[in-house]
């Protein structure tokens, strides 16, 4: 599936990274604590978080993450879409909540890590 599949099934808005869209994504991640993606992300991977902070370009910028998706009607401010121009991220919103988001594309096929927490 491609960063571009995502839109209809999310309803989503393209804020920056439109040369990204043909580009695959296999895992997706819903989380507000970096800390937490940086745990679990695999490669070809979609961020879902409501976080609006340059910590989230950062730590996507770190693990290779081709798309950011902002939930629950979150957008992010001009430095954010800044930061994410600069490093080559796709960046989306949607109006859906982030277990909404994370639903949909699951129904479509995404699926998550198969890691374990262990907890």
């Amino acid at each position: 599936m491609t960063i571009r599949d995502l839109i209809p099934i999310l309803d989503a808005k393209v804020l920056c990274g439109e040369e990204r869209l043909d580009e695959e994504v296999c895992t997706a991640c819903g989380s507000d604590l970096m800390s937490d993606v940086l745990a679990f992300v695999k490669e070809k991977c979609v961020l879902i978080t409501g976080l609006t902070n340059v910590h989230v370009m950062r730590t996507a910028e770190m693990l290779d993450i081709h798309c950011v998706i902002f939930a629950r009607g979150k957008i992010p401010g001009d430095e954010i879409l800044e930061e994410a121009k600069e490093i080559g991220i796709a960046v989306l919103a949607t109006e859906h909540t982030n277990y909404t988001t994370c639903g949909l594309l699951y129904q479509a096929g995404i699926k998550g890590s198969a890691s374990r927490t262990g907890a």
